[in-house]
């Protein structure tokens, strides 16, 4: 059985809305505004390498797709992300051209505890704000691992709706990399 983690670059108030700056968003690209310094790009490194797949939303998606097939580099993370298997949730994307992906449609909750007991390691979610809202809605986050910058954007696609039911959970790690970002580590109890 795998394990879903949901990887997330995120505000101090809590927005996970464009931080590359790729989208449309006003105040996007600030997650590219802080050092992650070597130890935070080594965290990224590691998390992508102990994957056996990655789970995304349509957008996270066509974003990833338009940007990484084309992609080299000696550290092998493009390689990486180019080769593993790739599963998007999508009631609209039919033929996904970026190499090794299959598009899930239907019950998003199904697909997913399905896709989970077929993957033996690990499911990594990167971005995918709707997706993980809706992961988190049906109870099949497995742990969460939140890159924190240090910064108030005041507005945007927050990660976790309000009115979500309590869950709690247990801090595994912390720390501080580069210019003030923090690693957070949760699982459930």
């Amino acid at each position: 059985m795998g394990k879903i983690v949901v990887t997330e670059f995120i505000s101090l108030d809590g927005v996970v809305e464009d931080p590359g700056g790729s989208e449309d968003y006003s105040r996007g690209g600030w997650a590219f505004e802080f050092s992650r310094g070597e130890e935070g790009d080594k965290f990224k490194m590691d998390e992508l390498v102990e994957a056996e797949a990655q789970l995304l939303g349509r957008v996270t998606y066509e974003g990833f797709a338009a940007a990484w097939p084309e992609r080299e580099d000696e550290a092998g993370f493009a390689k990486k992300m180019n080769e593993m298997p790739k599963y998007v949730v999508s009631s609209t994307l039919v033929r996904p051209e970026w190499q090794n992906t299959t598009v899930l449609s239907g019950d998003v909750s199904t697909a997913v505890a399905q896709l989970r007991d077929e993957v033996d390691g690990i499911v990594l979610v990167a971005g995918s704000a709707s997706l993980v809202e809706a992961l988190i809605e049906h109870d099949l986050v497995d742990e969460l691992r939140l890159m924190v910058f240090p910064v108030l954007l005041g507005e945007g696609k927050r990660l976790f709706p309000r009115g979500e039911a309590k869950r709690p959970l247990k801090l595994t790690e912390s720390k501080t990399v580069g210019d003030g970002v923090t690693i957070l580590r949760y699982e459930r109890p």
